[in-house]
Protein backbone atom coordinates (compact mmCIF):
# COMPACT_ATOMS: atom_id res chain seq x y z
CA UNK A 1 0.00 0.00 0.00
CA UNK A 2 1.04 3.59 -0.57
CA UNK A 3 1.22 5.82 2.50
CA UNK A 4 -2.13 7.39 1.62
CA UNK A 5 -3.70 3.94 1.24
CA UNK A 6 -2.29 2.87 4.60
CA UNK A 7 -3.72 5.95 6.29
CA UNK A 8 -7.11 5.37 4.68
CA UNK A 9 -7.11 1.72 5.80
CA UNK A 10 -6.02 2.49 9.35
CA UNK A 11 -8.40 5.39 9.91
CA UNK A 12 -11.38 3.67 8.24
CA UNK A 13 -14.34 3.82 10.60
CA UNK A 14 -12.44 5.73 13.29
CA UNK A 15 -14.39 8.42 15.11
CA UNK A 16 -11.33 10.59 15.71
CA UNK A 17 -7.56 10.40 15.16
CA UNK A 18 -5.34 12.77 17.14
CA UNK A 19 -3.42 13.63 15.07
CA UNK A 20 -3.52 12.25 11.54
CA UNK A 21 -0.42 14.18 10.50
CA UNK A 22 1.50 12.65 13.41
CA UNK A 23 0.36 9.17 12.38
CA UNK A 24 1.58 9.87 8.85
CA UNK A 25 4.97 10.94 10.19
CA UNK A 26 5.23 7.83 12.37
CA UNK A 27 4.33 5.59 9.41
CA UNK A 28 6.92 7.31 7.21
CA UNK A 29 9.61 6.86 9.86
CA UNK A 30 8.62 3.22 10.34
CA UNK A 31 8.95 2.58 6.60
CA UNK A 32 12.39 4.21 6.50
CA UNK A 33 13.81 2.51 9.59
CA UNK A 34 12.06 -0.84 9.26
CA UNK A 35 10.93 -0.51 12.87
CA UNK A 36 7.22 -1.30 13.31
CA UNK A 37 4.97 0.98 15.32
CA UNK A 38 3.93 -0.19 18.79
CA UNK A 39 0.14 -0.10 18.94
CA UNK A 40 -1.84 -0.98 22.04
CA UNK A 41 -5.37 -1.23 23.31
CA UNK A 42 -6.17 -1.98 26.90
CA UNK A 43 -9.00 -4.20 28.10
CA UNK A 44 -10.05 -4.50 31.72
CA UNK A 45 -11.25 -8.11 32.04
CA UNK A 46 -14.66 -7.17 33.46
CA UNK A 47 -16.87 -9.18 31.07
CA UNK A 48 -15.57 -12.43 29.59
CA UNK A 49 -18.19 -12.85 26.85
CA UNK A 50 -17.25 -10.77 23.82
CA UNK A 51 -19.92 -9.62 21.37
CA UNK A 52 -19.50 -7.91 17.99
CA UNK A 53 -19.51 -4.48 19.64
CA UNK A 54 -16.28 -5.35 21.44
CA UNK A 55 -14.63 -6.52 18.23
CA UNK A 56 -14.70 -3.06 16.59
CA UNK A 57 -11.59 -2.10 18.55
CA UNK A 58 -9.95 -5.52 18.17
CA UNK A 59 -10.44 -5.40 14.40
CA UNK A 60 -8.73 -2.02 14.23
CA UNK A 61 -5.77 -3.59 16.03
CA UNK A 62 -5.80 -6.23 13.28
CA UNK A 63 -5.57 -3.52 10.61
CA UNK A 64 -2.32 -2.29 12.15
CA UNK A 65 -1.19 -5.90 12.41
CA UNK A 66 -2.01 -6.44 8.71
CA UNK A 67 0.48 -3.67 7.88
CA UNK A 68 3.25 -5.27 9.92
CA UNK A 69 3.08 -3.24 13.12
CA UNK A 70 3.43 -4.62 16.64
CA UNK A 71 0.05 -5.01 18.31
CA UNK A 72 -0.11 -5.15 22.10
CA UNK A 73 -3.28 -6.61 23.59
CA UNK A 74 -3.05 -5.26 27.11
CA UNK A 75 -5.08 -6.91 29.84
CA UNK A 76 -5.64 -4.53 32.75
CA UNK A 77 -5.26 -6.93 35.64
CA UNK A 78 -4.06 -3.99 37.79
CA UNK A 79 -6.44 -1.31 36.50
CA UNK A 80 -9.30 -3.80 36.70
CA UNK A 81 -8.89 -3.70 40.46
CA UNK A 82 -9.44 0.08 40.34
CA UNK A 83 -12.41 0.12 37.97
CA UNK A 84 -12.63 2.45 34.97
CA UNK A 85 -14.82 5.47 35.81
CA UNK A 86 -15.56 6.15 32.12
CA UNK A 87 -19.28 6.54 31.55
CA UNK A 88 -20.09 5.80 35.17
CA UNK A 89 -22.25 7.87 37.50
CA UNK A 90 -21.27 5.71 40.46
CA UNK A 91 -18.03 4.11 41.58
CA UNK A 92 -17.43 0.86 39.70
CA UNK A 93 -16.98 -2.10 42.07
CA UNK A 94 -13.46 -3.52 41.74
CA UNK A 95 -12.92 -7.10 40.61
CA UNK A 96 -11.17 -9.70 42.71
CA UNK A 97 -7.83 -11.12 41.48
CA UNK A 98 -9.56 -14.47 40.88
CA UNK A 99 -12.28 -12.90 38.70
CA UNK A 100 -9.67 -10.98 36.72
CA UNK A 101 -7.56 -14.09 36.09
CA UNK A 102 -10.55 -16.13 34.92
CA UNK A 103 -11.90 -13.38 32.66
CA UNK A 104 -8.45 -12.67 31.20
CA UNK A 105 -8.09 -16.27 30.03
CA UNK A 106 -11.48 -16.09 28.31
CA UNK A 107 -10.51 -12.82 26.62
CA UNK A 108 -7.31 -14.30 25.23
CA UNK A 109 -9.13 -17.26 23.69
CA UNK A 110 -11.72 -15.05 22.02
CA UNK A 111 -9.53 -12.23 20.64
CA UNK A 112 -7.35 -14.65 18.73
CA UNK A 113 -10.30 -15.32 16.47
CA UNK A 114 -9.41 -11.92 14.96
CA UNK A 115 -5.77 -11.27 15.87
CA UNK A 116 -2.86 -13.48 14.83
CA UNK A 117 -1.66 -15.15 18.05
CA UNK A 118 1.86 -15.49 16.65
CA UNK A 119 2.11 -11.75 16.00
CA UNK A 120 0.26 -10.40 19.04
CA UNK A 121 1.95 -9.31 22.25
CA UNK A 122 -0.29 -10.10 25.21
CA UNK A 123 0.74 -8.23 28.34
CA UNK A 124 -0.64 -7.49 31.80
CA UNK A 125 -0.25 -4.05 33.38
CA UNK A 126 0.25 -5.44 36.85
CA UNK A 127 3.73 -6.31 35.56
CA UNK A 128 4.82 -2.67 35.97
CA UNK A 129 2.04 -0.92 37.90
CA UNK A 130 2.23 -3.50 40.66
CA UNK A 131 5.94 -2.78 41.08
CA UNK A 132 5.82 1.02 41.29
CA UNK A 133 7.16 2.29 44.60
CA UNK A 134 5.38 4.87 46.69
CA UNK A 135 7.85 7.50 45.47
CA UNK A 136 7.16 6.55 41.83
CA UNK A 137 3.40 6.86 42.36
CA UNK A 138 3.89 10.30 43.88
CA UNK A 139 6.06 11.28 40.90
CA UNK A 140 3.41 10.06 38.46
CA UNK A 141 0.64 11.95 40.29
CA UNK A 142 2.72 15.13 40.29
CA UNK A 143 2.65 15.23 36.49
CA UNK A 144 -1.11 15.93 36.29
CA UNK A 145 -3.35 18.42 38.07
CA UNK A 146 -6.59 17.79 39.96
CA UNK A 147 -8.27 20.57 37.96
CA UNK A 148 -7.55 18.84 34.68
CA UNK A 149 -8.65 15.49 36.08
CA UNK A 150 -11.99 16.94 37.14
CA UNK A 151 -12.58 18.31 33.63
CA UNK A 152 -13.67 14.87 32.48
CA UNK A 153 -17.43 14.68 31.94
CA UNK A 154 -17.95 11.68 34.21
CA UNK A 155 -16.46 13.44 37.22
CA UNK A 156 -18.09 16.80 36.43
CA UNK A 157 -21.55 15.24 36.28
CA UNK A 158 -21.03 13.35 39.52
CA UNK A 159 -19.89 16.50 41.29
CA UNK A 160 -22.97 18.40 40.08
CA UNK A 161 -25.20 15.54 41.25
CA UNK A 162 -23.29 15.38 44.54
CA UNK A 163 -22.33 11.77 43.90
CA UNK A 164 -19.08 10.61 45.48
CA UNK A 165 -15.80 10.32 43.58
CA UNK A 166 -13.35 8.00 45.29
CA UNK A 167 -9.66 8.92 45.37
CA UNK A 168 -8.63 5.66 43.73
CA UNK A 169 -10.73 6.53 40.65
CA UNK A 170 -8.44 9.50 39.97
CA UNK A 171 -5.60 7.01 39.64
CA UNK A 172 -7.23 5.16 36.75
CA UNK A 173 -6.39 7.61 33.94
CA UNK A 174 -2.87 8.02 35.33
CA UNK A 175 -2.40 4.25 35.48
CA UNK A 176 -3.58 3.85 31.90
CA UNK A 177 -1.27 6.70 30.86
CA UNK A 178 1.68 5.01 32.54
CA UNK A 179 0.90 1.85 30.55
CA UNK A 180 1.80 3.84 27.43
CA UNK A 181 5.05 4.95 29.06
CA UNK A 182 5.99 1.44 30.14
CA UNK A 183 5.21 0.02 26.69
CA UNK A 184 6.64 3.01 24.75
CA UNK A 185 3.53 3.19 22.61
CA UNK A 186 3.32 4.99 19.30
CA UNK A 187 -0.45 4.59 18.99
CA UNK A 188 -3.21 3.81 21.47
CA UNK A 189 -6.72 2.78 20.48
CA UNK A 190 -9.91 3.00 22.51
CA UNK A 191 -13.65 3.55 22.33
CA UNK A 192 -15.05 7.07 22.16
CA UNK A 193 -15.78 6.83 25.89
CA UNK A 194 -12.02 6.38 26.47
CA UNK A 195 -10.92 9.66 24.91
CA UNK A 196 -10.04 11.36 28.20
CA UNK A 197 -7.92 8.43 29.36
CA UNK A 198 -6.12 8.26 26.02
CA UNK A 199 -5.35 11.99 26.09
CA UNK A 200 -3.85 11.69 29.56
CA UNK A 201 -1.41 9.13 28.16
CA UNK A 202 -0.57 11.53 25.34
CA UNK A 203 0.16 14.25 27.92
CA UNK A 204 2.16 12.06 30.30
CA UNK A 205 4.56 10.48 27.80
CA UNK A 206 6.58 13.70 27.15
CA UNK A 207 7.05 14.00 30.94
CA UNK A 208 9.04 10.77 30.68
CA UNK A 209 11.00 11.86 27.62
CA UNK A 210 8.84 10.05 25.06
CA UNK A 211 7.12 11.25 21.90
CA UNK A 212 3.36 11.57 22.50
CA UNK A 213 1.29 8.72 21.18
CA UNK A 214 -1.28 9.13 18.45
CA UNK A 215 -4.73 8.27 19.78
CA UNK A 216 -7.55 6.79 17.76
CA UNK A 217 -11.09 6.45 19.07
CA UNK A 218 -13.50 3.92 17.60
CA UNK A 219 -17.29 4.39 17.65
CA UNK A 220 -19.62 2.42 19.88
CA UNK A 221 -21.47 -0.07 17.68
CA UNK A 222 -25.26 0.04 17.67
CA UNK A 223 -27.02 -3.23 18.31
CA UNK A 224 -29.47 -5.14 16.12
CA UNK A 225 -32.16 -2.55 16.81
CA UNK A 226 -30.01 0.15 15.19
CA UNK A 227 -30.67 2.55 18.07
CA UNK A 228 -28.97 1.63 21.32
CA UNK A 229 -25.41 0.41 21.72
CA UNK A 230 -24.89 -3.32 21.41
CA UNK A 231 -25.39 -4.79 24.85
CA UNK A 232 -26.08 -8.19 26.32
CA UNK A 233 -28.45 -6.66 28.87
CA UNK A 234 -30.55 -5.11 26.07
CA UNK A 235 -30.69 -8.35 24.12
CA UNK A 236 -29.59 -6.61 20.92
CA UNK A 237 -26.19 -8.28 20.64
CA UNK A 238 -24.46 -10.96 18.58
CA UNK A 239 -22.01 -13.00 20.63
CA UNK A 240 -18.92 -14.19 18.78
CA UNK A 241 -19.22 -17.65 20.38
CA UNK A 242 -22.87 -18.09 19.42
CA UNK A 243 -23.78 -20.87 16.97
CA UNK A 244 -23.41 -19.84 13.31
CA UNK A 245 -27.11 -20.27 12.58
CA UNK A 246 -28.05 -17.99 15.46
CA UNK A 247 -25.51 -15.37 14.38
CA UNK A 248 -26.80 -15.48 10.79
CA UNK A 249 -30.41 -15.06 11.84
CA UNK A 250 -29.61 -12.13 14.08
CA UNK A 251 -27.51 -10.37 11.45
CA UNK A 252 -30.26 -10.74 8.86
CA UNK A 253 -32.57 -8.77 11.17
CA UNK A 254 -30.59 -5.52 10.91
CA UNK A 255 -31.89 -2.78 8.63
CA UNK A 256 -30.39 -2.12 5.21
CA UNK A 257 -29.08 1.21 6.47
CA UNK A 258 -27.38 -0.36 9.51
CA UNK A 259 -25.86 -3.01 7.25
CA UNK A 260 -23.38 -0.46 5.87
CA UNK A 261 -22.22 0.53 9.33
CA UNK A 262 -21.61 -3.13 10.13
CA UNK A 263 -19.63 -3.48 6.90
CA UNK A 264 -17.53 -0.47 7.90
CA UNK A 265 -16.81 -1.50 11.49
CA UNK A 266 -16.93 -5.31 11.41
CA UNK A 267 -15.08 -6.23 8.20
CA UNK A 268 -11.66 -5.67 6.67
CA UNK A 269 -13.12 -4.21 3.46
CA UNK A 270 -11.77 -0.80 2.57
CA UNK A 271 -14.02 2.26 2.52
CA UNK A 272 -13.68 2.36 -1.28
CA UNK A 273 -14.81 -1.27 -1.61
CA UNK A 274 -17.82 -0.61 0.62
CA UNK A 275 -18.78 2.43 -1.46
CA UNK A 276 -18.58 0.33 -4.64
CA UNK A 277 -20.92 -2.21 -3.05
CA UNK A 278 -23.30 0.57 -2.03
CA UNK A 279 -23.34 1.92 -5.57
CA UNK A 280 -24.09 -1.58 -6.88
CA UNK A 281 -27.12 -1.81 -4.58
CA UNK A 282 -28.31 1.68 -5.49
CA UNK A 283 -28.03 0.93 -9.22
CA UNK A 284 -29.84 -2.38 -8.85
CA UNK A 285 -26.84 -4.54 -9.80
CA UNK A 286 -26.88 -6.09 -6.33
CA UNK A 287 -29.89 -6.94 -4.18
CA UNK A 288 -29.65 -5.63 -0.59
CA UNK A 289 -30.72 -9.02 0.76
CA UNK A 290 -27.82 -10.74 -1.02
CA UNK A 291 -25.39 -8.11 0.24
CA UNK A 292 -26.64 -8.59 3.79
CA UNK A 293 -26.17 -12.35 3.47
CA UNK A 294 -22.61 -11.73 2.29
CA UNK A 295 -22.02 -9.59 5.38
CA UNK A 296 -23.33 -12.34 7.67
CA UNK A 297 -21.10 -14.89 5.91
CA UNK A 298 -18.04 -12.67 6.34
CA UNK A 299 -18.64 -12.20 10.05
CA UNK A 300 -19.41 -15.86 10.74
CA UNK A 301 -16.34 -16.94 8.75
CA UNK A 302 -14.18 -14.79 11.03
CA UNK A 303 -15.42 -16.48 14.18
CA UNK A 304 -16.23 -19.98 12.94
CA UNK A 305 -15.38 -21.01 9.36
CA UNK A 306 -16.38 -20.45 5.75
CA UNK A 307 -18.16 -23.83 5.69
CA UNK A 308 -20.11 -22.96 8.84
CA UNK A 309 -21.12 -19.63 7.28
CA UNK A 310 -22.38 -21.31 4.10
CA UNK A 311 -24.37 -23.85 6.11
CA UNK A 312 -25.87 -21.11 8.29
CA UNK A 313 -27.08 -19.33 5.14
CA UNK A 314 -28.61 -22.54 3.78
CA UNK A 315 -30.40 -23.14 7.08
CA UNK A 316 -31.69 -19.57 7.13
CA UNK A 317 -32.98 -19.75 3.58
CA UNK A 318 -34.68 -23.08 4.25
CA UNK A 319 -36.47 -21.54 7.22
CA UNK A 320 -37.42 -18.11 5.95
CA UNK A 321 -37.35 -18.05 2.18
CA UNK A 322 -38.92 -21.34 1.23
CA UNK A 323 -42.63 -22.05 1.29
CA UNK A 324 -44.29 -22.89 4.56
CA UNK A 325 -44.20 -21.61 8.09
CA UNK A 326 -41.10 -22.36 10.11
CA UNK A 327 -41.86 -23.49 13.69
CA UNK A 328 -38.37 -22.58 14.87
CA UNK A 329 -38.52 -18.81 15.14
CA UNK A 330 -35.51 -16.56 14.92
CA UNK A 331 -35.96 -13.64 17.33
CA UNK A 332 -35.92 -10.14 15.88
CA UNK A 333 -35.09 -7.63 18.57
CA UNK A 334 -37.49 -4.75 18.73
CA UNK A 335 -36.33 -1.34 19.92
CA UNK A 336 -38.05 1.31 17.84
CA UNK A 337 -38.23 -1.07 14.88
CA UNK A 338 -40.56 0.69 12.43
CA UNK A 339 -40.38 0.19 8.68
CA UNK A 340 -42.58 0.61 5.63
CA UNK A 341 -44.36 -2.59 4.63
CA UNK A 342 -42.80 -2.63 1.18
CA UNK A 343 -39.28 -2.13 2.61
CA UNK A 344 -39.83 -4.83 5.25
CA UNK A 345 -40.92 -7.41 2.65
CA UNK A 346 -37.81 -6.70 0.57
CA UNK A 347 -35.49 -6.92 3.60
CA UNK A 348 -36.87 -10.34 4.50
CA UNK A 349 -36.53 -11.66 0.96
CA UNK A 350 -40.26 -12.08 0.41
CA UNK A 351 -40.27 -9.62 -2.49
CA UNK A 352 -37.46 -8.90 -4.93
CA UNK A 353 -37.78 -5.09 -4.81
CA UNK A 354 -39.92 -2.29 -3.45
CA UNK A 355 -41.78 -2.06 -6.73
CA UNK A 356 -42.47 -5.80 -6.56
CA UNK A 357 -43.74 -5.42 -2.98
CA UNK A 358 -45.94 -2.50 -3.94
CA UNK A 359 -47.37 -4.44 -6.88
CA UNK A 360 -48.08 -7.49 -4.68
CA UNK A 361 -49.76 -5.38 -1.99
CA UNK A 362 -51.92 -3.51 -4.49
CA UNK A 363 -52.91 -6.85 -6.01
CA UNK A 364 -54.11 -8.07 -2.60
CA UNK A 365 -51.48 -10.81 -2.43
CA UNK A 366 -49.92 -9.72 0.90
CA UNK A 367 -51.43 -10.60 4.28
CA UNK A 368 -50.28 -10.85 7.87
CA UNK A 369 -51.44 -12.79 10.91
CA UNK A 370 -50.69 -12.03 14.54
CA UNK A 371 -50.57 -14.23 17.62
CA UNK A 372 -51.98 -17.74 17.17
CA UNK A 373 -50.18 -18.83 14.04
CA UNK A 374 -51.24 -22.47 14.24
CA UNK A 375 -54.71 -21.29 13.16
CA UNK A 376 -53.88 -17.88 11.68
CA UNK A 377 -56.37 -15.13 10.97
CA UNK A 378 -55.01 -13.42 7.88
CA UNK A 379 -55.53 -9.72 7.30
CA UNK A 380 -54.65 -8.11 3.99
CA UNK A 381 -52.06 -5.33 3.81
CA UNK A 382 -53.51 -2.61 1.62
CA UNK A 383 -51.06 0.30 1.74
CA UNK A 384 -47.39 -0.37 0.80
CA UNK A 385 -46.30 3.00 2.23
CA UNK A 386 -47.87 2.44 5.65
CA UNK A 387 -45.64 1.65 8.62
CA UNK A 388 -45.09 -1.86 9.87
CA UNK A 389 -44.68 -1.33 13.61
CA UNK A 390 -44.79 -4.60 15.60
CA UNK A 391 -45.27 -2.72 18.87
CA UNK A 392 -48.87 -1.82 18.00
CA UNK A 393 -50.00 -5.47 18.12
CA UNK A 394 -50.99 -7.30 21.33
CA UNK A 395 -48.03 -8.92 23.05
CA UNK A 396 -47.75 -12.45 24.33
CA UNK A 397 -45.57 -11.70 27.34
CA UNK A 398 -42.38 -10.10 26.04
CA UNK A 399 -42.81 -11.13 22.40
CA UNK A 400 -45.14 -11.12 19.41
CA UNK A 401 -45.41 -13.76 16.69
CA UNK A 402 -46.28 -12.35 13.27
CA UNK A 403 -46.55 -14.26 10.00
CA UNK A 404 -46.44 -12.76 6.51
CA UNK A 405 -47.90 -14.27 3.38
CA UNK A 406 -47.00 -13.12 -0.12
CA UNK A 407 -48.94 -15.23 -2.59
CA UNK A 408 -48.27 -18.81 -1.47
CA UNK A 409 -45.03 -17.99 0.33
CA UNK A 410 -45.11 -17.59 4.12
CA UNK A 411 -42.57 -16.47 6.70
CA UNK A 412 -42.98 -16.33 10.43
CA UNK A 413 -41.13 -14.06 12.85
CA UNK A 414 -40.87 -13.55 16.56
CA UNK A 415 -40.37 -9.95 17.70
CA UNK A 416 -38.85 -9.91 21.17
CA UNK A 417 -39.24 -6.90 23.40
CA UNK A 418 -36.11 -6.15 25.47
CA UNK A 419 -36.43 -6.38 29.22
CA UNK A 420 -37.11 -3.02 30.85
Amino acid sequence: MTLDEQLAYLTKGAEETIRVEELRAKLERSAKTGKPLRVKAGFDPTAPDIHLGHTVLIRKLKHFQDLGHTVIFLIGDFTGMIGDPSGRNITRPPLSPEEIAANAETYKKQVFKILDPQKTVVDFNNRWLGKLTGREWVTLCSKYTVARMLERDDFTKRMKEQRPISMHELLYPLSQAYDSVALQCDVELGGTDQKFNLLVGRDIQPEYGQEPQVIMTMPILEGLDGVQKMSKSLGNYVGIDEPPAEMFGKLMSISDEMMWRYYLLLTDMSAAQIEQLKDAVTSGKEHPLDVKKALARRIITDFHSADAAQQAQKDFEAKFQNKGVDPNLQPLYLVGMVNRFDAWLVEQGMCSSKSDAQRQIKAGAVSLAVGNLENPTWKKVTNPASDFDPSVYPRNGDFIDIAFKVGRKQSRFRFKFPAK
